[in-house]
């Protein structure tokens, strides 16, 4: 059995700072890493790896820098990783990034079974997934928070809003990872310079699966008109000189203000 999972290199959204006075998100600087989300599916492709005879290889969009970071997923178990150089730096939007791998997937594969992250740390958008899905023209599974498989057969619990859906699907299927599912597993020393030998592919759009970035600038849905960040001023309140009764009902009369909580009958 081969197991794929996606992994996207992107930018540490957790590091991006704002510009108070006028708006602008400071990105220089800002480092970029494999983020929980992706290295969640790929925690998934290894735990099902490890009960059976299955092989799992990585495959990422990103940039040069990404190679020498794949040995971080490489080593939680992954055999072996592919990263497609972005010409786009990561601002690819869903409908090109799904043709990108699309592509990359019908040259190292068939799989029979592909993972995901719901969304990725920088774009968020969803769509990846189910757009890939709709290309290969296979099954598409989301939020699953339980993976397990059983005779050719995906079995998954979905993570809705109100309870958990189970379903089936048959192989081959493309499923994507509920968020904090699957905390990705903390890997060992050893484990570190065994992934230092497992290989690493680098290929080019143009070079390695015949696509342009003309041809793929048309098939682009969004163009960016602007970025600006929100700063959010946080309220700092302090209570004290009280006894704990008073206290506790100044709070509460603050929380109803600032509408927090609401109370039953008007008052």
């Amino acid at each position: 059995m081969k197991i794929l999972a996606l992994a996207k290199y992107s930018l540490d959204v957790a590091e991006i700072r704002v510009d108070s006075a006028s708006g602008a998100l400071r990105m220089t600087g800002v480092p970029q890493r494999f983020g929980d989300l992706d290295k969640g599916a790929v925690e998934v492709a290894v735990r099902l790896k490890e009960t059976s005879d299955a092989v799992v290889e990585v495959l990422c969009l990103g940039p040069p820098a990404a190679r020498a970071a794949t040995k971080d997923v490489l080593a939680m178990g992954a055999d072996e990783a592919t990263v497609i150089e972005d010409p786009y730096d990561g601002a690819a939007d869903a409908a090109v990034a799904a043709r990108v791998l699309e592509a990359a997937i019908r040259k190292r594969g068939p799989f029979d079974l592909i993972i995901c992250g719901f969304a990725s740390d920088d774009g968020y958008s969803h769509q990846t997934g189910p757009r890939l899905a709709e290309r290969l023209g296979l099954p598409f599974v989301s939020y699953a928070r339980e993976i397990s498989l059983e005779g050719g057969v995906l079995m998954a619990d979905r993570d809705l809003e109100d309870g958990i859906q189970t379903v089936s699907v048959p192989l081959p299927a493309i499923v994507s990872v509920a968020e904090e599912a699957f905390v990705p597993r903390r890997v060992t020393l050893l484990q570190a310079m065994k992934a230092q030998k497992k290989p690493t592919n680098m290929w080019s759009l143009e070079q390695d699966l015949g696509l342009s970035e003309e041809a793929l600038d048309k098939v682009s849905g969004y163009s960016v008109i602007c970025e600006t960040g929100i700063v959010v001023d946080r309220k700092q309140h302090m209570l004290k000189g009280m006894d704990v009764t008073e206290m506790a009902d100044l709070f509460i009369d603050m929380l109803v203000e600032e509408e927090v909580l609401a109370l039953k009958g008007g008052g």
